[in-house]
């Protein structure tokens, strides 16, 4: 197996966390239900079989993807190919910040997959031409900066419209224990009404709907790193749940489990449940 990342240059690394390229994956097991995580992500196949998305509850496939497409912010899990004997690049955009490189408000891709050409045109596509006579991992790289940075254009160097966004949203990422929406209203200048739209057209989300899947994530990499024997009352106030009921609740949302039906079935990364 390949597996090889890479973080950009500036001022691409102020909005990518990191690319990925991999090949030759070989799981025991095909499908993976993969759980909010807040994320944004643009992938490239370089192989020219179909993968498949697939009902939660069913496995029925409900929609084909081909050559490139999106995933905007999820609210809810997704069951997906395991990644097994495929060739792909992945671009993972920083929380929040996906939004300078697409041309419609990140709301319009909450909870689904779109096809990448639908988002950028012919210019996706003449790019994974290029992606396939790349002599090395390293030029597939260069080649993705390359069109992310002719997709950002100007917008990567511009002062952001509303920081007021960026800062709430990284005391979710960093602190979702400590968000008291009503407090937040009252300092940052903008209605209630006023700054969820802000919010929701540059994350994807509701700061409210953004502010639990950051409490899930909270709770599953505690469960990751102490995966024993749990208080999960304990767990569900850590995390910034009112009390276990909603922490179970919310869990059930995001994964379709229970948090001890997660622990005996998660594998070893994170956010991946393998399923078949």
């Amino acid at each position: 197996m390949i597996l090889q990342s890479h973080e950009p240059a500036f001022p691409l690394n102020q909005f990518i966390d990191t690319m990925i390229y991999f090949e030759g994956f070989t799981p025991v097991h095909t499908l993976d239900r993969f759980l909010p995580d807040g994320n944004t992500e643009l992938l490239i196949d370089l192989r020219d079989t179909p993968q498949s998305i697939h009902d939660n509850n069913t496995l029925e496939v409900l929609q084909f993807c081909k050559h490139a497409w999106v995933s905007g912010v999820r609210t809810r899990p997704i069951t997906i190919p395991s990644g097994k004997d495929r060739r792909m690049i992945v671009v993972a955009f920083k929380k929040g910040g996906a939004h300078p490189f697409y041309p419609c408000p990140m709301s319009e891709l909450s909870d689904t997959v779109v096809m990448a050409d639908l988002i950028f045109g012919n210019r996706i596509q003449q790019l994974r031409e290029r992606l396939l006579a790349a002599k090395s991992i390293e030029e597939i790289f260069h080649q993705l900066e390359l069109f992310l940075l002719g997709m950002g254009g100007e917008k990567l160097n511009e002062q952001p419209a509303h920081r007021c966004v960026e800062s709430v949203l990284k005391s979710m990422v960093h602190q979702p224990t400590m968000i008291r929406f009503q407090n937040l209203f009252d300092q940052i200048g903008y209605s209630q009404k006023h700054f969820i739209g802000m919010f929701k057209s540059q994350v994807g989300a509701t700061p409210k709907q953004y502010l639990r899947i950051m409490r899930f994530q909270k709770a599953i990499q505690e469960m990751e790193t102490n995966a024993s024997t749990f208080d999960w009352s304990g767990l569900a106030l850590q995390s910034g749940f009112y009390d276990q009921a909603h922490f179970i609740n919310d869990f059930r949302d995001f994964s379709g489990f229970t948090p001890g039906e997660y622990l005996k079935r998660k594998a070893d990364s994170l956010n991946y449940i393998p399923v078949m």
